[in-house]
């Protein structure tokens, strides 16, 4: 069960022993705050997995705002390429158990 700030299970893999979690994101003092663990075997799959989170955003902010799917979706693009062309913050990425 999901605390008062977290985002609820999915359906589909509530009842599934072999779900694994590989990414929390929190939102703190303005920034990102994350933990992951790489889970895939070639790094292209956290391609797939950006791209499929772009759409449902995109998809998102289409059904509650006043961006169509398309337009959000650019945005998300556009500031993805900016990102990677000129990183704001690159931020630290601490191993698994030294802190955590």
């Amino acid at each position: 069960m999901a605390g008062p700030k977290e985002q609820p299970l999915p359906p589909d893999v509530m009842t599934r022993d072999d779900a694994v979690e590989i990414l929390r994101v929190f939102v703190l003092d303005g920034g990102l705050s994350m933990a992951f663990q790489r889970a895939f075997e070639e790094p292209d799959m956290w391609g797939l997995l950006l791209v499929d989170l772009a759409r449902h955003a995109a998809r998102a902010y289409a059904r509650e705002s006043e961006y169509t799917e398309e337009d959000a979706l650019n945005r998300i693009l556009e500031m993805f390429q900016a990102e990677i062309e000129r990183p704001t913050d690159t931020g630290t990425t601490t191993p698994r158990g030294k802190g955590h």
